[in-house]
């Protein structure tokens, strides 16, 4: 029987990357812990990058069927601050 890999959970993902860096913060690990230490921590940054782009992928597919939107790019910066621009906002490429 074949088992078909599970994405990773988050939120489970970004609470044990939390606690690792609060030990590396720390800076009490021996040398060779807080190696094993970030060497986790990369892989659970890659883990959380994996499914934050998953996410990405099934809200841009809802959109496209729900209507032919197209994804607007994520607009983190500016005066207005952090959010999501306007859907019926053009963009200046």
């Amino acid at each position: 029987m074949t088992r078909t890999k599970r994405p990773p959970d988050f939120e489970k993902s970004l609470g044990e990357l939390e606690q690792l860096v609060e030990q590396l913060e720390g800076g009490r690990l021996p040398l060779e812990d807080a190696l094993r230490t970030f060497e986790r921590g990369v892989a659970l940054t890659r883990e959380c990058q994996t499914a934050l782009q998953s996410a990405q992928s099934r809200v841009e597919v809802l959109l496209r069927q729900d209507g032919g939107h197209v994804a607007v790019p994520f607009d983190s910066g500016g005066p207005e601050g952090a959010g999501m621009a306007a859907p019926d906002a053009e963009t200046d490429d």
